[in-house]
């Protein structure tokens, strides 16, 4: 007997079909789950026998559409503090970098989440990943960067961790010592990433990180520094990611390839060279719209070159304090579509099945599968397109994840 059949429904699979049919559409289908897992996916008339004799829990669907559960792969979500006042200059024309060189930006929220205990930053981080899971998010990513020293970078991991003991979500957490420089090493970009690769070892054997990321630009650190802390990371065997090419080129892209990285996210000023090279790495490229809506830029990302060498897109919110204080996945599909111009089936799929590859995730997670987990969202809608197409609404009607209701 499976624990759960779910029946008379409708299947946005995610999965690559040979016929390029968008979503992995299935009409009339029905999905069996066992163990927390995905054990048998189709149209109901090849079901094994009747329903009642098949699952212990059987569900009908009444035709509501199904996607894999939504994935965020790139937030910050854990943080002390807010940057609205930051905000405000922003609207008065202060561009990012100048706030940043003023002393203002990432540093301001270094200095409110070092002050932070660490019930106090969960308690902060908590409406935030609520908000994401009650939109059908069911993983999420978490980096930290924001204590910029070994104690307060653990300490951000070690509430990361405890997000996922307390709320029904799988995280997954990346060190991201190397976000900027911190006041205390003013001057000496170096120096701090001396300590950034010093800090690598007692990362990997507290076991908090399962990826290392870094933040290359002018107004953080240059290639060769981020190439450091990338060597560091390959020694300790964590995978990377980097924050490439957002305010200008510096090769972001193709160093994220270089080392084989998982992705490579924002990328507006990404250049040729450096969309064929995450094509050969196979590196996804994570597009960022709510970043680039709330700074305001007007350098679209290369989705077309991104397309044509088939490098995997995928979406998320970039959830922080200063330039994406956002916390609707769903959101970003529709800005994906709207300011990008990705299509809705391609924006799904950067929520799904390319967020999963972004979080080296995607051999069990991602898509509606035969033997991955059973990690899906059900949704009020006529068709897919409608989570790209409506703004300020949720029409989820469930999630579960590992075969757990989320939501009721």
């Amino acid at each position: 007997m499976w624990d759960s059949l779910w029946y008379n429904g409708r299947l946005a699979t995610m999965a690559e079909r040979a016929d390029g049919g968008p979503y992995g559409a299935v009409e009339g289908a029905a999905l069996a789950v066992a163990d927390g897992k995905i054990v048998w996916l189709g149209v109901e008339p090849e079901l094994p026998g009747p329903p009642a004799d098949l699952a212990r829990e059987r569900h009908d669907l009444e035709g509501r559409w199904v996607t894999p559960g939504l994935i965020d792969c790139h937030t910050h979500l854990v943080y002390g503090g807010d940057r609205a006042a930051e905000f405000e200059l922003r609207l008065q024309g202060a561009s990012y970098e100048e706030i940043a060189r003023a002393g203002g930006g990432i540093r301001s929220t270094v200095t409110a989440t070092r002050a932070a205990d660490e019930e106090s930053l969960l308690q902060s981080a908590l409406p935030r990943l609520r908000a994401l899971i009650a939109e059908g998010v069911t993983t999420v990513e978490i980096k930290s960067g924001y204590g910029l020293d070994r104690e307060n970078e653990l300490k951000q991991l070690r509430v990361a961790r405890c997000l996922a003991e307390s709320e029904p979500v799988t995280v997954k957490t990346t060190f991201l010592g190397a976000h900027a420089v911190p006041p205390d090493f003013d001057g000496r970009a170096d120096a701090y990433i001396d300590e950034v690769v010093a800090m690598m070892g007692a990362v990997a054997d507290s076991g908090l990180a399962d990826a290392v990321d870094a933040f290359c630009e002018n107004i953080a650190f240059s290639p060769q520094q981020t190439a450091r802390v990338f060597e560091a990371a390959r020694a300790q065997g964590l995978p990377v990611k980097l924050h490439a090419d957002q305010l200008s080129d510096l090769g972001g892209a193709a160093l994220a390839s270089r080392f084989g990285a998982l992705s490579a996210d924002h990328l507006e000023y990404t250049s040729e060279d450096g969309i064929a090279a995450m094509a050969q790495a196979g590196t996804v490229a994570v597009l960022l719209p709510g970043a680039f809506y709330m700074l305001r830029e007007t350098k679209l990302p290369p989705v077309e070159g991104l397309r044509a060498t088939g490098v995997p897109i995928a979406v998320a919110t970039d959830c922080n304090p200063g330039s994406a204080p956002v916390t609707s996945l769903l959101l970003m599909i529709n800005m994906a579509c709207t300011l990008f111009r990705l299509t809705p089936a391609e924006a799904l799929a950067g929520v799904t099945r390319h967020a999963a590859a972004a979080l080296g995730m995607a051999a069990t997670h991602g898509t509606l599968e035969v033997g991955k987990q059973a990690d899906f969202a059900i949704w009020d809608i006529e068709r897919p397109a409608e989570l790209a197409y409506r703004v300020g609404f949720n029409p989820l009607h469930r999630a579960m994840r590992a075969g757990v209701p989320v939501t009721p």
